[in-house]
């Protein structure tokens, strides 16, 4: 077996494709519900991450250089400089050969590598990414539900119903549809608005706030064009003072255009109170069934303490998928 860094800028095409090819295969047995992914998304994701912050990407090729293990270390860039995420992906026909041992100790020494003081992992809850973690001496430190709407078999009466509820509670409040850019003139008050989101559960995680700045937005932005998504967000703006209050945001995958990804929905701390959280979900399901006619299914995750959105979307029609856990380890050892 072979382990290969991937260069993110000239990667070789039978690498890229192995990869794909690989992700395909695994997300078929691991993650059924989940859409096929696709070249342009990889070769995306190897240059620009989530937010212009790429994970460093190595594949595993066996003696007939098929690809059969992906590893990526994640090494955030914008904040939590202290840590380092490592995920592991192995072919299904090649499991249980100790190949996943094999790229995750990889993984951990390359993070050891970078000076990192603590070591990350999200899996499935499920029980050989468990026991791969406990073998590396990881512990769990959070846990999180992804959810998923099916639009076609939303109550839309129940929708309006309880919108127009929650409305008599928000009158000093307005709601924008923003398209993928943000406009220059709201950027400041967006960076001041997403960082919200830091009043989410954390758990156990040693993991400090987000930073946000207009460069981050915007690297964001064109991340996720880069891979064939196209975002959209409303916002709430109190009408009296013209500050925006809280936001939800979805992005549609151009490839596999029924299905969608509910980004970060929050609310301003001094904004809380009014159900602006449910007035936001509620009109971005009015703007998707009115621009992408053919989508059908929306998945979310929040942390299985966040009672408060859960309650939200489950109203709104989500319904568990499944479980993940997020695993830390201190390397100062």
């Amino acid at each position: 077996m072979e382990l290969a860094w991937l260069d993110p800028a000239n990667p070789d095409r039978r690498d890229v494709d192995g990869a794909v090819a690989l992700q395909a295969a695994a997300r078929s047995v691991d993650l059924p519900d989940f859409p096929a992914p696709t070249v342009s998304a990889f070769r995306a994701n190897l240059r620009h991450g989530w937010e212009d912050n790429a994970p460093q990407t190595a594949v595993l090729r066996d003696a007939h250089q098929r690809v059969v293990g992906l590893l990526e270390v994640w090494l955030p860039a914008w904040d939590n400089r202290h840590l380092g995420g490592v995920e592991v992906t192995v072919h299904p026909e090649f499991r249980r050969r100790g190949l996943g041992t094999q790229l995750a100790d990889a993984g951990v020494q390359h993070v050891k590598a970078t000076g990192r003081r603590l070591l990350t992992a999200f899996t499935r809850d499920e029980e050989a990414a468990a026991a791969l973690c406990r073998a590396f001496d990881l512990k769990q430190a959070s846990e999180a539900v992804m959810r998923r709407q099916d639009l076609l078999a939303v109550d839309w009466e129940r929708v309006d119903r309880e919108s127009a509820n929650a409305q008599a509670h928000a009158t000093d409040y307005e709601l924008l549809r923003l398209d993928a850019r943000t406009p220059d003139e709201l950027m400041p008050q967006v960076v001041e608005m997403v960082a919200a989101i830091n009043d989410a559960p954390t758990d156990d995680l040693d993991v400090e706030d987000e930073v946000f700045s207009p460069e981050r937005i915007r690297a964001f932005e064109n991340a996720m064009i880069a891979r064939g998504q196209r975002w959209r967000r409303v916002a709430a703006r109190h009408k009296g003072t013209g500050v925006l209050a809280g936001h939800t945001n979805v992005g549609v995958i151009n490839e596999t255009p029924d299905f969608g990804w509910n980004g970060d929905t929050s609310v301003v701390r001094a904004h809380r109170g009014h159900r602006l959280g449910l007035l936001l979900k509620a009109e971005m399901m009015r703007w998707l069934r009115e621009e992408e006619p053919q989508l059908r299914w929306i998945v979310t995750g929040n942390a299985a303490a966040n009672k408060h959105m859960i309650q939200i979307n489950e109203l709104l029609g989500y319904r568990i998928m499944h479980n993940e856990v997020g695993w830390q380890r201190a390397l100062s050892d």
